[in-house]
C-alpha cells in the first residue's frame, strides 16, 4: 500500500519521471524567456548598471501583464515579503506589525489563484474553439477510386491557423453538372498562429466552400478567393499561403495553383522528385494579382505530400530544424506503403526529433498515394490518419 507522500507525489507529477519533469520545465522556461525577452527589448532604455536595467525592465514587463488591481496586490505582497515586521506611531502610541512576510505569501497565493482562474476560463473557451475548428475540417477523406488519402493537423497552441480540405466540386463550365466532378485539394497556412489565425482560417474556409460551388476554373477560383482575402485583410498585415489542386480521378490529371506556399513534393514510383511550384503570390497581398495554373499527371504508386512550413521548420531543444532532407528520407523509406502509414511515420519522426521542445508553429500534412485498381491499400480505417494534437499550454 502506497504511503500518503507517494500518493501525493504521483498526483502532482502525474507519474512523470524527474528527468522528464525537468525537461518539460526547461522547455517552458525557454518559451517564457523568449516572451519576456521581446518585452524587455521593447522597453525604453534607462541608466544604471546593465544587470539592474535588465531586472527593472523584466519587472515592468511582468507588472504590465497584470490588471491595475492585481498590480497593486503584487506590490503589497512584495513589500510585505521584503520586511518581516514594521512599526509606526499613532497618537503617541507605537504600533508594531509582525508576520508581514506571511501576509505577503498569502497575497501572492491569492494573486496566483486569480491568474489560474483566468487561465482555466480562457482554456475552456479555447477548447470550445478547437471543437468548432475541427467541425470545419473533414474528419475523413472522400473515397476516390485509385487514390489513397490521409491528412493530419497539429496546432502549436489549442487552435491553429492551418487549414486542409478535400471535397468534390463541379467541373469548369459545367453549369448543368453533367460532367464528372473533380476533387479539390486544399492546404493553407494563415500567417501567425493561435486565435487570430484561427479566426481568419474560418473565414477562408467559408468563402472557399461557397466559391467552390460555382462551375469555374481553378484559376478563377483562386483569384476570387484572393480578392476576398484581400478585402478581409485589414491593414495588410495578414496573408495566407495556400496550395489548391484539382484532381481528375479518371485520368490522374492534376491541375494546381501554388499561392506562395511550400512546394509540395511529388515522389514518382521511379524515385524521381518533382516540386509543384507554379502559382503566384500568397493570398491577401494584392487584390489584382493573377495566378498561373500548373499541370501534372499522377501515375500508379506516385506519392504526393502537401505540407505547411511547420513541418520542415519544427525545432528540437537545440533549435535545429527538422528540414526537408529528413522529410524526403521518410518519403523514400515509406515507399509502397499506404498514405496513412506514410503520414504516421512522418509525424512520428517529427515527434521524435522535437522531443519535449515547445512547438512554435502549426503542422499540417496531406498525403496522396495512387494505386492500381487491383491493389489493396490495407484496412479501411487506414484511409485517414488525423494526428492527436500534442499537449500544449
Amino acid at each position: 500500500m502506497a504511503n500518503p507522500v507517494q500518493t501525493f507525489w504521483r498526483r502532482v507529477s502525474e507519474g512523470i519521471e524527474i528527468q522528464q519533469l525537468w525537461a518539460q520545465f526547461h522547455a517552458e522556461a525557454r518559451a517564457s524567456y523568449r516572451l519576456y525577452s521581446e518585452e524587455i527589448q521593447n522597453t525604453p532604455q534607462q541608466g544604471g548598471p546593465r544587470p539592474l536595467r535588465i531586472i527593472r525592465r523584466l519587472f515592468w514587463a511582468m507588472m504590465m501583464k497584470l490588471s491595475p488591481g492585481r498590480r497593486v496586490l503584487f506590490l503589497i505582497a512584495l513589500l510585505c515579503l521584503a520586511s518581516s515586521s514594521c512599526s509606526f506611531r499613532y497618537e503617541q502610541n507605537e504600533v508594531q506589525m509582525q508576520g508581514l512576510a506571511f501576509l505577503g505569501g498569502i497575497a501572492l497565493l491569492i494573486l496566483l489563484a486569480l491568474e489560474l482562474a483566468d487561465r482555466v476560463m480562457m482554456k475552456r473557451d479555447l477548447e470550445i474553439a478547437r471543437e468548432i475548428q475541427n467541425w470545419l475540417m473533414p474528419a475523413a477523406p472522400p473515397v476516390v477510386p485509385g487514390v489513397d488519402i490521409a491528412f493530419a493537423s497539429r496546432p502549436a497552441n489549442t487552435v491553429a491557423g492551418d487549414y486542409y480540405d478535400a471535397f468534390f466540386r463541379p467541373a469548369a463550365g459545367d453549369s448543368e453538372r453533367t460532367a464528372p466532378e473533380r476533387l479539390l485539394l486544399v492546404v493553407a497556412d494563415v500567417v501567425g498562429k493561435s486565435v487570430p489565425a484561427a479566426l481568419l482560417m474560418a473565414t477562408l474556409q467559408a468563402s472557399l466552400r461557397t466559391l467552390a460551388e460555382l462551375p469555374t476554373s481553378l484559376q478563377e477560383l483562386v483569384e476570387r478567393l484572393n480578392q476576398y482575402v484581400c478585402a478581409q485583410n485589414v491593414g495588410g498585415l495578414r496573408f495566407t499561403t495556400a496550395f489548391l489542386a484539382e484532381l481528375e480521378p479518371a485520368t490522374g490529371r492534376l491541375t494546381y495553383v501554388n499561392a506562395g506556399h511550400n512546394w509540395p513534393v511529388l515522389r514518382r514510383s521511379s524515385g524521381a522528385i518533382e516540386r509543384l511550384e507554379i502559382g503566384g503570390l500568397p493570398l491577401g497581398i494584392m487584390a489584382e494579382a493573377r495566378y498561373e495554373c500548373g499541370t501534372t499527371s499522377l501515375a500508379a504508386s506516385d506519392l504526393l505530400l502537401i505540407f505547411t512550413d511547420g513541418l520542415v521548420e519544427a525545432e528540437d531543444q537545440k533549435e535545429q530544424e527538422f528540414g526537408e532532407l529528413r522529410m524526403l528520407g521518410i518519403l523514400n523509406a515509406a515507399f509502397g506503403k499506404s498514405a496513412a502509414d506514410v503520414l504516421h511515420q512522418l509525424m512520428a519522426s517529427v515527434d521524435a526529433f522535437v522531443g519535449l521542445a515547445r512547438p512554435h508553429d502549426d503542422i499540417t500534412c496531406m498525403v496522396l498515394r495512387t494505386f492500381n485498381s487491383g491493389e489493396s491499400t490495407g484496412p479501411k480505417r487506414s484511409r485517414t490518419a488525423v494526428a492527436t494534437p500534442r499537449a500544449t499550454a
